[in-house]
């Protein structure tokens, strides 16, 4: 629950109480973290010092179900030399350590990153007429704090967020977001170490499948050199009813076309409704890729089992720094997708593990046969994986939201994977990788072009390789709402 109320900070000892100015001195019973945060936000906006506020009426550390202590919310004047407009300037505090004392974030020192080292930020154009800021964004980034807190699984610029929804519940195209740093405020030194802000932009479906199958630094470039699209400032207008393509075609046809050619795409993984069958099992045996083998013996997953899983899939999947995400909550089925920065070598390995090392419980398997199972969105991803990724010696993974489940393609070149070219089919526990060669992976782009067009597409669909024992399904997103997927 959540009130909102003028104010620059904590009712008891805040910025709107204290009596300096940005340079002056503070309460002590100021939280330093908040402090450092504020005196930047003071720094943009000197004549603002008790901007109006959201704030979590029952704080996180108290129980309450809002990561976010505050969101303050500025009024800023735009730059009409840069044709930047007028608009309101949103700015988060509680994913970095306000206290220093442990009770949400632990205190690792000044030299690192502070709580998770960044607040988010968000810039939404003035209406006309407009004389306060909607409340919907402080929600928004709550919903994205709360997937922070939940799955320990950092933001950084670039990454996109696949939302499927109109950010302020309207009608808007405007149905998902990317992350970028901001444009004006600066990284800030705080006792408990270093705070640095992201920008969330509001962006069209469109867009988003660009930033997907291209990168999310190359679309947040294209929009800057759009004014209605975001401009220099990369400004969220909620009432924009054009993709930038429709804008400016030669941006799709030949910026990101080439993009992608060129680069490949930095989309790792997603989350996704997904399962894997083995369809080289006898019938008698009654293990499913659910379960886990001691010696001969089929065993179902513990939950010690389960939280090792999960961890393998942390250091395995990593290639800078996260894993594939699951989903912010039960009503967000789709979940949140990254789109990283590429690494020097793609690998399975995580730089702070030298190889993966399976629980003793564990074995990996070897397949003769498998089958891939997908909802339609999860198989629309396909040629993306393919292309994108396999095609430029990179892995790709849907991570299943119902479950453990996690099914990699890889392709020859990638390092660390336990699926090979003699083993082509392995699977971990639930985690089931398949290496692809080249000339596979161009026979299935041309046999799965159809995923191209899913309008045209009536479930459910079957693809079949008899000779590389290989078949993919498109089913309903009803068959995976089945516990028993």
């Amino acid at each position: 629950m959540e009130g909102v109320r003028p104010g620059g900070g904590p009712p008891a000892g805040g910025p709107g109480s204290g009596s300096g100015s940005a340079s002056g001195s503070f309460p002590s019973l100021f939280p330093p973290g908040l402090h450092g945060i504020y005196g930047e936000c003071r720094r943009l906006y000197p004549d603002q010092p008790n901007p109006l506020q959201v704030t979590a009426i029952l704080k996180y550390w108290l129980g309450g179900p809002d990561p976010l202590d505050y969101v303050s919310m500025y009024r800023n004047l735009g730059n009409p030399a840069l044709n930047v407009p007028e608009h309101w300037h949103y700015v988060s505090f509680g994913l970095s350590d306000l206290y220093g004392d442990n009770r949400v974030h632990e205190f690792t020192g000044t030299d690192g990153p502070s709580g998770f080292g960044f607040e988010l930020t968000f810039r939404l154009k003035r209406e006309t007429g407009e004389s306060a800021p909607p409340t919907w964004p402080a929600e928004l980034m709550q919903g994205l704090a709360r997937y922070v807190f939940q799955s320990e699984n950092t933001f950084c610029s670039g990454d996109h967020v696949s939302w499927h929804s109109p950010l302020d519940n309207s009608e808007s195209r405007i149905q998902h977001m990317l992350l970028t740093e901001d444009p004006q405020m600066q990284p800030v030194q705080t006792p408990f170490g270093v705070v640095t802000f992201l920008q969330i932009v509001g962006v069209c479906t469109e867009e988003l499948h660009a930033a997907q199958q291209w990168n999310g630094q190359g679309i947040l470039e294209l929009l800057r050199t759009v004014p209605v699209a975001g401009g220099p400032w990369l400004i969220t207008d909620m009432r924009r009813g054009e993709t930038i393509f429709e804008i400016d075609p030669h941006l799709q046809q030949e910026r990101v076309d080439k993009g992608i050619e060129t680069d490949g795409s930095n989309l790792s993984g997603v989350s996704a409704k997904c399962a894997w069958d083995d369809l080289s099992r006898p019938p008698e045996d009654d293990e499913d890729s659910r379960s886990i083998c001691i010696g001969t013996q089929p065993r179902r997953l513990s939950g010690k089992d389960t939280e090792q899983i999960r961890e393998t899939l942390r250091r395995g999947l990593e290639i800078n720094s996260k894993p594939v995400l699951p989903p912010i909550n039960a009503q967000r089925q789709n979940g949140l997708n990254l789109d990283r920065a590429p690494s020097r070598k793609d690998s399975l390995e995580s730089e702070s593990s030298a190889a993966i090392i399976p629980h003793e419980l564990i074995r990996t398997r070897q397949l003769e046969s498998v089958h891939l199972k997908f909802n339609q969105e999860s198989g629309a991803l396909i040629p993306l994986c393919l292309r994108g990724r396999l095609l430029h010696g990179r892995h790709f993974t849907y991570k299943s939201i119902t479950g453990d489940t996690a099914i990699t393609f890889v392709s020859t070149g990638v390092e660390g994977a336990f699926a090979t070219e003699e083993h082509p089919y392995a699977a971990h526990g639930p985690w089931l990788q398949i290496l692809l060669t080249e000339e596979f992976v161009e026979r299935m782009l041309e046999d799965l072009e159809d995923l191209n067009s899913p309008e045209e597409f009536k479930l459910p669909k079957e693809y079949s390789w008899p000779e590389k024992k290989l078949k993919v399904s498109i089913l309903p997103d009803a068959v995976f709402d089945n516990p028993l997927h």
